[in-house]
This record gives structure tokens, C-alpha cells and sequence, in this order.
């Protein structure tokens, strides 16, 4: 019997020697979980135990050490979740971040596993937005570019902040020489040209339906006490007359009306600029811009803008990708401008302990860890994605090598006991 409680133990003892070995030899493996070894005696209707064995290899999911490593492509949780990957149709959950692109536009690992979350409404639209919910799917950042948007289109049109001098003299403007038609600029004859006055002028860049950009100038000129009118022209092509802007302001310098329209109601029924074919030549939709002058005032300074803004831009190429702290992936395009591709989903696990790890940083679900529970980065007991940053190890290299000692001496220790009843046996059998 005692040979048996020994080589029990130095199967055991092996068993822990092999844990401790694959720990250490993970101790720089992103990601990883490091494992420790649960023993348990065996008895048999005996007042003696026949020994140990390895009852179960338990696994450590207490986070690693975040490192940043400054590369757009590398991804950490900050707190509980797994990355979900699918590899050869089976989904794997993992908390390595280590990401690359591929050419046709997957994110995966160094084992070819794609990860997986929310897509676009629309695939061959960047700009239809992410669609989060539902079971997610392999995401894919799509190649296409980001296409162009008028003015005016979507969002908040044209906004201006301006200060109109107030001592402006209403009688010595200047003159600028504009065209009534884009034709009129390729054609000699100067009566398609009009001398308009002005005190103050200020220029903008817009953008048509295909994203060329125009430069767009209003002519502000004072016509009497606290009055201003305002012209706008289009690449030095005057627009019609009904486009024209009527300004008052108060006795305290603040824009009282604007083409009539109460300038300090809520909401304020803002007039809207456009421009045609007249302006922009033909190929192209026309531009239908609110145009709003929120702020502006006519004070005894000079007359300056304050601030300018509007929403249209030209088509831009993909020029890199980036992650958000709930899992968005945002593009990032050559015109400036920014748009969420997709978004990661994290998964969690009631008892995360019952994964089965089937290698290449990947762990796989099973009935002692029940169902996955998904969700996004943030919410409930989900972490935070954490952008150019990498969990390490959670392997303690200097606690490893203690045990690694500790496993030594009992292995050691049990191969003495076999050692011992071999001897005692001798001299048992060396009786007459």
C-alpha cells in the first residue's frame, strides 16, 4: 500500500511540476491566465488513505497589469468581459487584444480568429450607422470612402457669430465687383457684372452634393442706425436678390430681427441660404443651408467673426482605425472627419473558472460555466475597452518560482517514501 500512496504522490507532484511549467513558460503571453493545481486524499473503507490525486487544474481570472504599447490595432479590458472571436465557425472568448487587419478588412489575432460585435446598418455605407443588439457577427471594416455631404443636407447648416461695428459710417463703403451668373465670369461682356457696396465683408468655404468646395461670401453692408442688409455670393458670383439678409439690432447692440423674424424667440425661424445652378454650374444639386447668426451682435468694435462652422465636407479615403472606451471602432478619413464602423461586444460568464481553454489565447464555453452574457463595453459589470493597451499576464513569476521549489521538495519527498518501503521490503524479504 505504501508504494501506491507514494507514486501517488509523484504523479501528483508531476501533474503540479507540469502547471507551474506551462505558467512560467506563459509569463509574457498577453492575455494570459495562469493555473494552479487542486489536490485531493483518497480513501477506501481504510483508517489509512491510499494516497492524493490531482482533482482539478483551477484557472485565474483576476485581471493582468494594463501595459500601453501606443498601436491603434492592440485592445485591453478594463474589468470583466472577453473578446468573442469565431475561428473555423466556433466561437472562442478571449483577453488577448492583440489585433491586425487583414487585407479584406477583418480584425483578428495571430491565430487567424476574427473578432466579433456590431456592424453597419448598411455595409457599403459608412455612414448608416452601427446597429448594436441581436447576435453579433464577424466584424468588418469596410474599405469604402467616406462619401461627401452638401451643406445643409443633415445637421445644422451654417453657423456664424459675428460683430457688426457699430460706428460703422453707413455713408463710405466699398465696392466690390461681382458676376451675375457663372457664365458671365468666362464671358466679356461687363454688364453681367454688378458693383455692390459694403462695410464689411466675410468668407466661408461650402461644399456642393459631389464635395467640391465653393467659397461662399456675405457682403454686409449698414444702411442706417442699427440696420444691416447682407449679400451672399458664391466663387465671386452674386446671388439673387431674394437671397438678400435684413438685419436690426437693439438699442443694446444685440440682433433683434433677421428678414423680419424674431431673432431672441425660442426656436428661432433662422432663414436659410441657397444657391443653384446659377451659382454652382449644373451636375450637382443645389445648396439649402440654414444659416444661423446665433450670438451676433453690433457693438463699437470691430467687425469680426467669432466663430463659423458648417456641416458639409468632401469624400475622404480610410486612413486608419482607432477603438472608443465602449467598444466603438471609429474610421478615421482623410477629409477630417470621423464615423463609428462597428462595435466590439464583450462577453461574460457566471462562472468563468468552468471555460475550457483550447488554446491559442482562447477560451471556449462548456456547462460549468454556463451560457455567455453579452453586452457592451461599460454597461453592467462589463469593462471599458482600453485603446493602445494590452493585459499581460497575470502569471506572478516570483510566486511561481516558490512553488516550483515547494513542488520540487515533494516530488522529492514522495520519491524518498518509495525509496524507504523498497528498502523496508529488502530487509523484510531478506528473513529466514
Amino acid at each position: 500500500m505504501g508504494f501506491s500512496q507514494a507514486l501517488s504522490g509523484v504523479n501528483a507532484a508531476s501533474q503540479q511540476l507540469d502547471v507551474i511549467g506551462n505558467n512560467i513558460s506563459n509569463s509574457q503571453t498577453k492575455g494570459f491566465k495562469s493555473g494552479s493545481v487542486q489536490f485531493s486524499d483518497v480513501f477506501a473503507n481504510s483508517a489509512v488513505g491510499l494516497g492524493t490525486r490531482v482533482s482539478g487544474v483551477l484557472q485565474d481570472f483576476n485581471s493582468g497589469s494594463l501595459e500601453s504599447t501606443g498601436r491603434d490595432l492592440d485592445v485591453a479590458i478594463s474589468g470583466d468581459g472577453f473578446l468573442r472571436f469565431q475561428q473555423e465557425g466556433e466561437v472562442g472568448y478571449s483577453r488577448n487584444g492583440q489585433l491586425t487587419l487583414s487585407a479584406d478588412g477583418y480584425l483578428e489575432n495571430a491565430q487567424g480568429a476574427r473578432l466579433m460585435g456590431y456592424g453597419l446598418a448598411d455595409a457599403g455605407d459608412v455612414t448608416s450607422g452601427v446597429i448594436a443588439g441581436g447576435q453579433p457577427q464577424v466584424l468588418n471594416v469596410p474599405a469604402s470612402d467616406m462619401p461627401a455631404k452638401a451643406t445643409g443636407v443633415t445637421g445644422s447648416g451654417i453657423n456664424i457669430q459675428l460683430n457688426l461695428d457699430a460706428t460703422t459710417d453707413a455713408e463710405d463703403p466699398s465696392t466690390a465687383v461681382l458676376y451675375n451668373s457663372l457664365d458671365a465670369k468666362t464671358a466679356e461682356d461687363t454688364t453681367q457684372r454688378t458693383s455692390l457696396p459694403y462695410n464689411y465683408s466675410n468668407s466661408f468655404t461650402v461644399f456642393d452634393s459631389q464635395g467640391a468646395q465653393h467659397n461662399a461670401t456675405i457682403y454686409f453692408q449698414k444702411t442706417e442706425d442699427n440696420t444691416w442688409t447682407g449679400r451672399p455670393s458664391l466663387d465671386g458670383v452674386l446671388a439673387p436678390a431674394d437671397q438678400e439678409l435684413a438685419l436690426e439690432f437693439d438699442a443694446s447692440g444685440k440682433l433683434d430681427t433677421i428678414n423680419g423674424a424674431d431673432a431672441t424667440a425660442i426656436p428661432v425661424a433662422w432663414p436659410e441660404l441657397s444657391f443653384t445652378a446659377n451659382e454652382l454650374g449644373a451636375g450637382v444639386e443645389d445648396i439649402n443651408a440654414t444659416f444661423n447668426m446665433a450670438g451676433t451682435t453690433q457693438y463699437a468694435n470691430d467687425s469680426t467673426v467669432k466663430s463659423l462652422s458648417q456641416d458639409g465636407y468632401a469624400s475622404g479615403a480610410l486612413v486608419g482605425i482607432s477603438f472608443a472606451d465602449d467598444g466603438s471602432i471609429v474610421g478615421s478619413y482623410a477629409n477630417e472627419k470621423t464615423v463609428d464602423l462597428g462595435q466590439i461586444s464583450l462577453a461574460t460568464f457566471r462562472n468563468p473558472e468552468g471555460l475550457s481553454s483550447e488554446g491559442g489565447n482562447l477560451w471556449s464555453a462548456t456547462s460549468d460555466s454556463g451560457n455567455e452574457l453579452l453586452g457592451i463595453a461599460g454597461t453592467g459589470t462589463l469593462g471599458s475597452i482600453e485603446s493602445e493597451t494590452l493585459e499581460a499576464s497575470n502569471v506572478n513569476l516570483t510566486q511561481e518560482l516558490v512553488n516550483l521549489i515547494i513542488a520540487q521538495r515533494n516530488y522529492q519527498a514522495n520519491t524518498n517514501s518509495i525509496r524507504t518501503q523498497s528498502d523496508v521490503l529488502d530487509q523484510v524479504l531478506q528473513l529466514r
